[in-house]
């Protein structure tokens, strides 16, 4: 598993570092904060970062959520601070999982599995909610777009969606291209 280790403290990062490569993992690059993070991810294509810091600033958090939310990767953080507000902090942005008391090397491996078992998760339930709300607003059009046929054409809810369905058929198209063109001509048409 290829990883990227983030820590401010470059003894500490040796060591780290160290004890990663002794539990199977790959550490492709080790860096402090505020070095780029999201273009190193971009760059290095790991499959999890690794931060261990003593209290993580809103400039670490902010790099975090770019890297969970924009490239889809699992973040793992090691700190000392486990005030509620830092916690709540970095589960805001996206950190699956916040290790307080430091990174001990027999806990490396499990703490990742899991954080990384967390991220799919989420990233699974992320994908069921763009669909639901995709599923939604395409069903708002559809609406929109049989309320213009039925004042139009002066007909009931089912022989506008039946005109609708059978447009889309005959056009070898989706019924939300047809609402939608349907709509486009009314604004079109005024």
């Amino acid at each position: 598993m290829r990883v990227i280790l983030v820590d401010d403290e470059p003894e500490r990062a040796k060591l780290v570092k160290e004890a990663l490569e002794a539990g199977g993992f790959e550490v492709v690059a080790a860096f402090g904060t505020g070095a780029g993070v999201s273009r190193r991810v971009r760059d290095l294509a790991p499959d999890v970062i690794i931060v261990d810091i003593d209290s993580p600033d809103r400039d670490t958090l902010e790099d975090m959520r770019r890297v969970t939310f924009e490239q889809r990767r699992p973040v793992v953080m090691f700190a000392q601070d486990g005030g509620a507000d830092i916690i709540r902090a970095a589960v805001a942005a996206g950190v699956s999982a916040y290790v307080v008391d430091g990174l001990k090397p027999e806990r490396v491996k499990p703490v990742v599995d899991v954080a990384i078992a967390r991220f799919a998760q989420f990233q699974e339930m992320r994908v069921e909610l763009d669909k639901a709300k995709t599923t939604l607003a395409e069903r708002k059009l559809v609406e929109k777009a049989k309320g213009i046929l039925m004042k139009r054409r002066n007909c009931g809810e089912d022989e506008a969606y039946r005109s609708m369905r059978r447009m889309a058929m005959d056009q070898k198209l989706r019924l939300v291209d047809i609402a939608n063109k349907v709509i486009e001509a009314a604004e079109l048409l005024g």
